[in-house]
């Protein structure tokens, strides 16, 4: 219903989605301008640091069109609507993530997937076998990790019922922080982001791998590979307070 609501007008769809690219693309836009200044970022250079950046933009894009209307759910808790939702014989996360679901957040995805075709155009790589079937299962397991950070954030929304802005902190934020190589952060944030919340695994470990980079925390080399059980993990633990805080609602009012 939300997909053809919005491509009944094509002009306005279309001009939406490019909207929505070029204001994604400002990001990329401040990091060439750094490097106007600058022939490196913490010892990364343009084109490892696009790589970084199209990895966590591209998974953040695809986890963001499937779930990115989850941070609303507050306002259905406040408002009382969404109790309309548990009558209904659809998973109520399914119907959550489909609530205005935004068909031009697809202008993120192609930002990102433009900006990581550029890094893997520029950037020096001895390419192997392992180290290109392992993109591709970056990109998949980075949305899968992001997902379940959106699933994990709207659980919470059960408890506080307006924390959009906290949620939002670690998805698009979480985003906005593996745009950038991990040298340029303290060690106490990397170490959180790898062992607390393991946002370390969307790229920084798997690229570090790739580029022949040294580990952000000194890591074993297999860590490269093990963004598939990081991205399980977080989804398992998502979908667990996600039915820990749906058991706990008892509707609104007082």
């Amino acid at each position: 219903m939300w997909i053809r609501s919005t491509v009944t007008y094509r002009t306005s769809f279309a001009l939406t989605v490019v909207g929505n690219l070029l204001l994604t693309g400002l990001d990329f836009v401040g990091i060439l301008l750094m490097f106007s200044q600058v022939d490196s970022l913490g010892g990364w250079s343009l084109p490892e640091v696009a790589f970084l950046y199209g990895l966590s933009a591209t998974s953040f894009g695809i986890a963001d069109l499937l779930l990115g209307s989850m941070d609303a759910l507050g306002t259905r808790i406040r408002d009382g609507s969404f109790d309309t939702l548990l009558v209904r014989p659809v998973p109520v996360l399914a119907q959550v993530g489909a609530d205005h679901f935004a068909l031009r957040r697809l202008g993120r995805i192609t930002q990102g997937t433009l900006v990581l075709a550029y890094g893997l155009f520029a950037v020096d790589v001895d390419w192997t076998p392992a180290k290109a079937l392992l993109l591709p299962v970056m990109v998949i397991s980075g949305a899968a990790v992001f997902g379940a950070v959106f699933v994990a954030g709207a659980a919470f929304q059960f408890l506080a019922q307006d924390a959009a802005e906290v949620q939002n902190a670690f998805t698009y934020g979480g985003s906005t922080l593996l745009q950038y190589p991990p040298s340029v952060f303290g060690k106490d944030l990397v170490r959180a982001v790898t062992f607390m919340l393991p946002l370390a695994f969307v790229n920084w470990v798997p690229a570090s791998y790739i580029l022949g980079r040294p580990y952000p925390v000194g890591l074993p080399e297999s860590a490269a590979f093990a963004p598939p059980l990081v991205a399980v993990g977080c989804c398992v633990l998502a979908g667990v307070a996600w039915r820990a805080g749906l058991r706990s609602y008892r509707s609104t009012g007082s």
